[in-house]
């Protein structure tokens, strides 16, 4: 799978494509249907599949510092396209030059000069361009100018529900796990590298591996089961996630305790699958109390992954 960022690597061998275009946080079981339909025209027509998206999304950028949470960063939702037979992905960045970008520029500039678009798929609920004034009616009426088809997705729903990013965040933050990876499609994980730490859970006998979360709100908060993988092998363990309050944290940081285990992987890529939440993350009066409750949850956590 290619990957583009920012118009200017957008080259003459690009063109001639069917294009999808969304935030698609999650790649979660709605979006993989929608892909489906654009791989299918893909072949049908003969001409490369390409997913038109931004970083940061659009309502990160609109909504400052109340943004909501993410399903899945670039690396991570990059991951799960990788996994699919999607052709190309084009990032552009949303900054205030894009947000005033006027729809039909879009149209007429970037999907029908620049993508030569033969075939167009979106969901039943993509705005674009300033104001978020273009919508279905106004590709309709392009594809019917420039001579490439048009489809829109009807809403995908599971036993009754709309399969939704929102809806997945919604599950995640009430920890049920199960659920959101029903809607997703996959199992929820978070990738990054390992960073030094303070060695505070070396000083109390329960050594974590450290990623740190950057920018991005997670979805989760609290204490979990969890496998790691990238590795030699995929290992169990427990992870931590939220600000650390009984050490006074300062930042959102994912903490994880790997099982057995007890080597130098700084800088290393992982890769943590959460799979069931233990408790929510707490302040306790002291370190000994946070010592004796992780090794509970240590507990919890062994006795979970006995079970299978």
């Amino acid at each position: 799978m290619e990957i583009m960022v920012g118009l200017h690597n957008i080259r003459e061998e690009h063109q001639g494509c069917v294009v999808t275009a969304g935030n698609f946080d999650g790649v979660h079981h709605g979006h993989q249907i929608l892909l489906n339909h654009l791989i299918a025209k893909s072949t049908e027509l003969g001409v490369p599949s390409l997913l038109l998206t931004f970083e940061p999304q659009p309502r990160e950028f609109f909504a400052g510092s109340a943004v909501p949470a993410r399903l899945t960063r670039f690396r991570e939702k990059i991951t799960l396209l990788q996994r699919t037979e999607l052709d190309r992905v084009l990032c552009l960045p949303f900054n205030e030059r894009t947000a005033n970008t006027p729809a039909r520029w879009v149209v007429d500039v970037l999907l029908n000069k620049m993508l030569a678009v033969k075939y167009l798929v979106i969901g039943d609920d993509w705005r674009f361009g300033k104001g978020a004034e273009g919508n279905y009616a106004m590709l309709k009426e392009a594809g019917d100018r420039y001579g490439f088809g048009v489809s829109q997705l009807g809403t995908v729903t599971l036993e009754h529900e709309r399969v939704s990013s929102s809806r997945i965040r919604e599950m995640l933050a009430s920890g049920d796990l199960v659920e959101a990876e029903k809607l997703l499609g996959h199992p929820y994980f978070i990738m990054g590298r390992v960073v030094y730490g303070r060695q505070l859970g070396r000083q109390i006998g329960s050594p974590t591996v450290n990623i740190r979360l950057q920018r991005y709100r997670s979805a989760l908060n609290g204490v979990f089961s969890v496998s790691v993988d990238g590795l030699e092998k995929s290992y169990d363990g427990i992870a931590n996630i939220g600000i650390r309050p009984t050490v006074d944290g300062k930042e959102p940081l994912l903490e994880v305790h790997i099982f057995d285990f007890d080597e130098n992987v700084y800088g290393r890529l992982l890769t943590v699958r959460f799979h069931r939440k233990i408790r929510e993350e707490q302040k306790f009066e002291s370190i000994d109390a946070l010592k004796t409750q992780i090794q509970a949850d240590i507990g919890v956590a062994r006795e979970w992954f006995a079970r299978g």
